[in-house]
């Protein structure tokens, strides 16, 4: 049996793997000493445990109790963290929040393991561009692994980015909000990563603040009806902000005479006949056909040109970094290859 001293925990292994509660941990304890061993075997690789954090832990606490040790070997520690995310991701008992930060990290390291490191000087400068597999490969790699759309993935790489940068800004941040405790958007967490360091505290503390509920909206408030049979149209001298939101199903009888016809003539009109001229202010909705809907076509158009030209201009990096080019490649031909087909059939 292999001296547990001779182990190590690395933080950057150790942050993969989603912490148990305390009630979980006491019961993985309780069930180790029922059995008086450790069945599942600690992973590690050169000496650092990759897998049985939790195992480790309650061996050293119980150094009577029998363990084993498996050794696996890979090329880089890029691979060992690969390694570690599909593992994790196998489980069934995962957050949502768990399940998202796994798979960036995942893809960031399948993206280091397939073409080095990209943020240095030599990768920058297009000089490896050759050697390095294109993100996009990556990401639809990593995509169909997990049964989820690439940009499933590129949202999942700035939750972590953005749960990293917390964690290292106020150290617990990350088990927060891995846990569901604390439950940023998207776009808080990502903000994260982008903000300058020393502003991340600040930044992370607003995020964990409770947020505020809201109060419940009162019946008058909840969606209604088309009512069956409307109203009598208001009176000329009354806004339309005096009309209630909800009109009577039926039209009350009138109870005196109305609309003199002649002076003291009084004119007493068919309750019927106001319903029918009432009920005449609704028509019947009619099915749009594809002329109509020529316009939904352009402003999808418009507002794909308009999106993409708003993230090329706050992200200028987008189309100088040689990864970001690459996936932006693939993006503009993935419209192509629709817009041929489409031309095809006209």
């Amino acid at each position: 049996m292999m001296n547990l001293n001779a182990l190590k925990i690395d933080p950057e292994f150790q942050g993969k793997i989603p912490p148990l509660t305390f009630e979980e941990l006491n019961q993985l304890e309780a069930n180790i000493l029922r059995d008086g061993r450790i069945i599942n075997p600690l992973i590690v690789w050169q000496g650092l445990i990759v897998d049985g954090h939790n195992r480790y832990t309650i061996a050293k606490k119980h150094p009577e109790i029998p363990f084993t040790v498996h050794e696996k070997e890979f090329a880089s520690r890029y691979e060992a963290i690969i390694w570690i995310c599909k593992n994790q991701l196998g489980r069934r008992n995962l957050t949502p929040e768990q399940k998202k930060y796994l798979i960036g990290k995942q893809y960031d390291a399948e993206k280091c393991s397939n073409g080095g490191d990209r943020k240095s000087a030599v990768a920058k400068s297009g000089c490896q561009i050759g050697n390095l597999i294109p993100a996009s490969k990556t990401c639809q790699k990593v995509a169909k692994e997990n049964g989820v759309g690439m940009r499933t993935v590129f949202r999942a790489e700035e939750f972590a980015k953005g749960v990293d940068a917390a964690e290292e800004a106020v150290p617990g941040t990350r088990q927060k909000v891995l846990s569901g405790e604390v439950k940023p958007t998207a776009a808080e967490i990502a903000s994260v990563a982008r903000a300058p360091p020393e502003e991340r505290p600040a930044l992370v503390a607003e995020i964990c603040k409770p947020k505020e509920a809201k109060p419940p909206k009162s019946p008058a408030q909840k969606q209604k009806t088309p009512p069956a049979v409307a109203a009598p149209p208001p009176d000329a001298s009354t806004s339309d902000e005096e009309v209630p939101d909800e009109e009577p199903t039926s039209a009350p009888a009138l109870s005196e005479p109305i609309f003199p016809q002649k002076e003291n003539e009084p004119l007493k009109v068919d309750r019927q006949q106001i319903l029918e001229i009432a009920n005449n202010r609704y028509h019947a909705k009619q099915l749009a056909d594809g002329a109509a809907m020529l316009c939904e076509v352009s402003g999808a158009a418009n507002t794909m040109i308009r999106r993409w030209e708003s993230v090329f201009r706050d992200y200028p990096d987008i189309l100088t970094d040689t990864e970001n080019r690459n996936a932006v490649k693939w993006n503009i031909q993935k419209v192509k290859d629709y817009l041929q087909k489409l031309e095809d059939k006209l």
